[in-house]
């Protein structure tokens, strides 16, 4: 590697590290304005959209040049392709959160509707699954990202319960069925979230391991309880 493609992968990955810092706030700020009705957080999270979208067409313009330019092999190949992918699911979170703070926007008429009880949890769980899954990029951390991958099914799971919630109180009011759709898009808003953050930890096992792991999750499962991290 030379020092001149050294200093320019540095460039990129500071710039990343720093878009990953944005978004974060974002689910943050967005997860504030749902749950604890501060609402004015809501114009935060949306103002800061157009910052990650820039952001993230300049990273990509700048993996592009490094291509061209260098012509990487092997594992630098790898962490370039693994970046232009990271950025994508970060745009795509960026976006949910802005879902997100909308849907504290339309609920706010509704003040006497409970937020289901494991919302905050489950939004909880979703950035701890964004934030180790940049701490696996950073830390070229196999174990961790495979953690982030498994920790998605716990998501999935307060998903499932919070819809059945708000299902069950649709049926028994008309009137609470507008604020209870907000909450449920809210909620497939943080499931995707997830999602996302899963696919993030895919690509940086892919950075450091060349393996390719979609769709082969049940794999490493039981390898990664062995080894005592799930």
């Amino acid at each position: 590697m030379s020092k001149h493609f050294s200093r320019e992968i540095t460039a990129i990955q500071t710039r990343l590290l720093t878009l990953f810092g944005v978004v974060e706030q974002m689910i943050s700020d967005a997860t504030r304005a749902l749950c604890n009705r501060e609402y004015d957080r809501a114009d935060h999270v949306l103002a800061r959209d157009k910052r990650v979208d820039s952001e993230e067409v300049m990273i990509e313009e700048e993996c592009l040049k490094v291509l061209a330019l260098h012509q990487p092999v092997a594992g630098d190949l790898r962490q370039i392709t693994a970046i232009l992918k990271i950025i994508a699911d970060l745009e795509r979170i960026a976006d949910l959160a802005c879902n997100i703070a909308e849907r504290a926007a339309s609920v706010r008429p509704y003040p006497y509707f409970p937020t289901p009880d494991q919302l905050p949890v489950m939004a909880q769980e979703a950035t701890e699954m964004v934030r180790r899954a940049l701490n696996a990029f950073v830390g070229h951390d196999i174990m961790l990202a495979r953690q982030v991958i498994l920790d998605d099914a716990t998501v999935d799971k307060l998903n499932r319960g919070i819809l059945l919630e708000l299902k069950s109180i649709m049926k028994t009011d008309g009137e609470l069925v507008e604020p209870a759709l907000h909450y449920f898009s809210a909620s497939k808003h943080f499931e995707r979230i997830a999602d996302h953050a899963e696919n993030i930890a895919e690509d940086v096992i892919y950075m450091i391991s060349g393996e390719i792991i979609r769709h082969k999750h049940g794999e490493f499962e039981i390898e990664v309880g062995r080894n005592g991290t799930s």
